[in-house]
């Protein structure tokens, strides 16, 4: 079983940025796929990033490529998400998500969640 807790969430001006970490409950964090998705009221949850089980591979949607970046320390078992250049509709509660799979964008891949965390950004 993986835990996951996710940190960080918080209210921002647009252009601020924000840091998410994720620290993850398990031994076998290195064969994991991580992942944060956000969840905006009334939509759907959407994929926002995710990271290879080494860090080396990164991936991101469209709508935050080259604003934000992930990564993974393995020897703490966490995964940050870095925000930067925020927008109103970044607003969302972000999840981190953990795969056993080899993954990338579906939700559904990912059988371990956290809590999630609320990010808002104002005008």
């Amino acid at each position: 079983q993986v835990q996951l807790v996710e940190t960080g969430g918080g209210l921002v001006q647009a252009g601020d940025s924000l840091r998410l970490t994720c620290s993850a409950s398990t031994r076998s964090f290195t064969n994991l796929m991580m992942a944060w998705f956000r969840q905006a009221p009334g939509e759907e949850r959407a994929f926002v990033a995710a990271v290879g089980r080494s860090g080396g591979a990164t991936y991101y949607a469209d709508s935050v490529e080259g604003r934000f970046t992930i990564s993974r320390d393995n020897g703490k078992n966490m995964v940050s998400l870095q925000m930067n250049s925020l927008k109103p509709e970044d607003a969302a509660v972000y999840y981190c998500a953990a795969s056993s799979q080899i993954v990338v964008k579906l939700a559904q891949k990912y059988e371990y969640w956290g809590q999630g965390t609320q990010v808002t950004v104002s005008s």
